[in-house]
């Protein structure tokens, strides 16, 4: 029997958008939650001390930290070629994306970010990215 599960996340980060027609063109931060959820088979082996998990909880945990959140967190998030605040204040953590830094992009960037960084006998089923406690974007594997 396929199971899912999820874990969430939490990130402080900032962005712009150019030439929006709205009070986000001005640089603004936001106190991002992140939940992504895998699917797969639970593990049935009476013997082990994981039987009955999908993931060890830690091991999603690791995985998100390092791909995504280490990137993120307290990071401006900027178009490429932008914003030459990148170019003055390189000791910042940035990241530059090929497009408008929305939220619903920053959401493809982490969804590519995950695949393939789990175990290959699970599957990136969906990935929410909060960028206010009301306002979402979702990527689901069956869309």
């Amino acid at each position: 029997m396929r199971l899912r599960v999820t874990k969430e996340f939490h990130f402080e980060a900032a962005h712009f958008l150019p030439g929006y027609d709205g009070v986000c063109a001005n640089l603004h931060g936001h106190s991002y939650r992140l939940a992504v959820t895998l699917r797969g088979e639970a593990l049935d082996d009476a013997q082990s001390p994981k039987d009955g998990m999908v993931i060890d909880f830690s091991l999603l945990k690791q995985v998100v930290e390092r791909e995504v959140i280490a990137v993120l967190d307290h990071a401006l998030i900027v178009r490429r070629g932008t914003s030459p605040i990148v170019k003055k204040y390189a000791y910042f953590r940035f990241l530059e994306l090929d497009c408008q830094p929305t939220s619903e992009n920053i959401l493809l960037w982490i969804v590519k970010r995950l695949h393939g960084a789990f175990p290959a006998v699970l599957e990136l089923y969906s990935v929410r990215l909060y960028e206010t406690a009301s306002s979402c974007a979702e990527w689901c594997v069956e869309d």
